[in-house]
């Protein structure tokens, strides 16, 4: 696989441009302008979180090519914050200024399919998984991969959604309907001991570097708490960066990419999925690493040598999803009450069940201090106790 590359270094003072208008631009946007950059930011929204710190913010849809060649006409590099931007949308920016990482690593990675196809035939390992485009082909991959299952919509699916988890094969109609009887992936069951990623960023020039291994915890096919580093083998640790390693090379990735595993009991490690972006795994690293991952993306992007991903301290990190916001505005004097905790919002303006509002990152002298201070303090957003931990 093939990009083209930089001439040579863009400077800070250039306009940099985000597709995508999300939490992960806002940090991205904040971190570039930190450097001296000017940040572009392209959807289909307004006052956005990217958007609400962005230098300029474009508001047109995706599949407005001409919109988008003007967009990126005006800036000197453009990058995404989501995998989810169509792939011809990448294209036509890419008539006008680089795309980092290119909208061919897009298109491999915003599909279910087309990513566990590349990392199969790549030989890396991967949870096994058939394709499916109608009940009887269903019906079959069950046979051939058995039950429990996993199926899960080809394209543009995050955060659980469009996937159902087939315990019976009195299912397979339920489950069809689920992914909007649309192409889909059956993945075989893994009764993992635990959830990994490797975030890493990758230069024009070969030049890698991670943010080491880090341990996952989902609630509702949602992250919910990530703990760094993760206490894992150091048999593991080798294992997870060396994969991610060779993704980032095979797909030529230009920019952050992070590797979400699956821990099996005996040791081994499968790849879960691929985000072409930064991730919210890699929050951390914006309060507890000498260069976070979203300036790590700008460093990539524009051809500038990688910074260090040294971690000064353990840290954990977790998420604040809008059922904080049920009943009344979360309590923040009292989570800010712990001084080794901080606070990360993003500017979203309506609150909803499972969206994301925000973060909290705890940093302190080991994992499982910080792991503890970062859940006491978002159970203290909920004034009336109410709120697990």
């Amino acid at each position: 696989m093939t990009s083209d590359r930089l001439r040579s270094p863009i400077l800070p003072g250039c306009a940099i441009g985000v597709l995508g208008s999300g939490q992960l631009g806002r940090m991205f946007a904040i971190a570039a302008r930190r450097m001296g950059y000017r940040v572009h930011t392209f959807s289909p929204d307004e006052d956005t979180p990217t958007g609400q710190v962005a230098d300029v913010e474009m508001m047109a849809p995706y599949d407005d090519l001409d919109a988008v060649r003007s967009f990126a006409s005006n800036v000197s590099a453009v990058t995404f914050e989501f995998e989810n931007v169509p792939a011809a949308t990448a294209a036509a920016a890419a008539e006008c200024a680089p795309v980092r990482p290119s909208g061919e690593v897009l298109h491999i990675t915003q599909h279910r399919l087309r990513e566990k196809t590349f990392l199969s035939k790549s030989g890396l390992p991967v949870t096994p998984f058939r394709r499916v485009d109608n009940v009887e082909s269903l019906r079959n991959a069950i046979g051939e991969l058995g039950l429990p299952a996993v199926l899960k919509s080809a394209g543009f699916g995050y955060d659980g959604k469009g996937q159902y988890a087939i315990n019976s094969i009195d299912e397979l109609e339920t489950a069809w309907e689920a992914v909007s009887e649309q192409e889909a992936v059956l993945e075989a069951f893994i009764d993992f001991e635990r959830e990994l990623s490797v975030v890493a960023a990758r230069c024009d020039n070969g030049q890698f570097v991670h943010y080491g291994v880090v341990e996952n915890h989902h609630r509702n096919h949602i992250l919910d708490v990530t703990i760094a580093p993760a206490s894992v083998p150091a048999s593991v640790e080798r294992d997870a960066v060396e994969i991610a390693r060779t993704v980032l090379e095979k797909l030529d990735v230009i920019g952050v990419l992070c590797v979400e595993f699956f821990l099996q009991k005996n040791g081994k490690l499968l790849i879960n999925e691929l985000a072409p972006r930064p991730h919210n795994s890699g929050h951390f690293t914006f309060d507890a690493s000498v260069t976070s991952q979203f300036e790590q993306q700008l460093r990539a992007v524009c051809g500038l040598p990688l910074g260090s991903v040294e971690q000064l301290v353990p840290a954990a990190m977790a998420n604040l999803l809008g059922d904080l916001w049920n009943t009344h505005e979360p309590d923040w004097n009292a989570a800010a009450g712990i001084p080794n905790v901080k606070l990360h919002l993003y500017g979203k303006l309506s609150a909803r069940p499972g969206r994301k509002m925000g973060h909290l990152t705890a940093l302190s002298g080991s994992t499982q201090q910080a792991y503890d201070d970062v859940k006491h303090a978002r159970r203290l957003l909920k004034r009336d106790g109410s709120c697990r931990g």
